[in-house]
């Protein structure tokens, strides 16, 4: 009878203790009620405002917050911006994870050679030497806006970007505040993009 090597038991006993996830992946936290809202409902007309009125007045508004716009479509009635900001002061709350203390980075290291000779070396992340160094950590806000069937759904999330561009945090942030903010400025827009 042929032996089973015990490293191949415990494979199979850790591939038995694997699980499935009781849920599919959502955006946490939940999008605001009044990120979704009716376009009619805001103006209080009789007369529907246009699809593409509605796309432009978006548009607008969005420029007005200081977004940079980076796509529309108008068949699909999408329409995709952004916004960045530097971040003075950010804490990385990663920093400390390996720890190196807060606020301090390690990318690289300095080593001494063996053998006749001797040299040291230091290793940095980035492209070259130095890389990263100067630049400043970013905050990178988009946000999609869906118009269809004269109704707005607004969908928005926040990147942090360290001082080399590496990702550190992302969450949605769909909340009541930005969209209340989006809908009093839209209802602002409406009557300039309405045809008599």
């Amino acid at each position: 009878m042929k032996s089973i090597p015990i490293s191949l038991i415990c494979l199979l006993a850790l591939a038995g203790c694997q699980t499935v996830p009781d849920r599919l992946p959502q955006a946490e936290p939940a999008p605001s009620a009044s990120c979704y809202f009716s376009v009619n409902a805001l103006s209080n007309a009789e007369a529907a405002l246009p699809t593409n009125a509605a796309i432009e007045a978006s548009v607008d508004v969005l420029t007005e917050l200081g977004f940079t716009l980076n796509s529309t479509d108008t068949t699909l009635g999408l329409v995709s911006a952004s916004r960045e900001r530097p971040l003075q002061g950010y804490y990385d709350p990663y920093d400390n994870a390996y720890g190196y203390g807060r606020g301090m980075r390690v990318f690289g290291g300095v080593g001494v050679g063996r053998g006749g000779s001797s040299s040291v070396g230091i290793g940095l992340r980035g492209i070259g030497y130095g890389g990263g160094v100067g630049q400043q950590p970013i905050e990178v806000e988009r946000v999609s806006l869906l118009v269809h069937n004269d109704h707005v759904r607004i969908s928005r999330d926040v990147r942090r970007f360290d001082h080399v561009g590496d990702l550190r945090e992302s969450y949605s942030a769909s909340n009541e505040d930005f969209c209340q903010r989006f809908q009093t400025h839209f209802e602002q827009a409406i009557p300039l993009r309405r045809t008599p």
